[in-house]
């Protein structure tokens, strides 16, 4: 598959609805909930205003068309380990899924975040979900878990 990798812009930011909504992993056989959870305040702070001086986001493009998004910022969210430490998120359109893109974005973030000065991102993953082996291949680690969730860090 052709893709490029490149920055978000300032212009295009509103396309983070879509991604975040993509990025909730709903299990097989569950119902998937409505597009407008992501207005409730624990899931609209990964994307309230984005934009801001830590913030970054990477997306991919096929065909000229947005398929995926990986983008962190620092926020009290899930994955949430300290105030230094930036959280990931990232999600491809379904039909773009299991292609490698997704690990190219995560690379591509990792390697800005080293080099603008951080020492560790975080991220929250359910256990269910396939993703999970992505980040363990690219160099993330389980640092605290609860009943569904890991959380893991990934050192720069």
């Amino acid at each position: 598959m052709d893709y490029k990798i490149r920055k978000l812009k300032k212009d295009e930011v509103r396309i983070l609805e879509i991604f975040l909504y993509e990025a909730i992993f709903i299990p097989e056989g569950v119902e998937p909930p409505p597009k407008d959870i992501i207005n409730h305040p624990d899931l609209n702070i990964y994307i309230s205003d984005f934009g801001g001086k830590t913030d970054l986001c990477y997306v991919a493009e096929v065909s000229k068309k947005i398929v995926g998004a990986a983008w962190t910022r620092i926020i009290n969210d899930y994955g949430h380990i300290d105030d230094e430490t930036p959280s990931l998120s990232i999600s491809l359109l379904k039909e773009f899924r299991n292609q490698g893109i997704g690990t190219t974005m995560v690379k591509q973030i990792l390697k800005k975040l080293k080099e603008q000065g951080y020492k560790q991102v975080s991220l929250s993953v359910q256990k269910k979900n396939y993703a999970f082996n992505m980040y363990k291949n690219v160099g993330f680690e389980i640092v605290r878990e609860n009943k569904e969730d890991y959380i893991m860090v990934c050192r720069l």
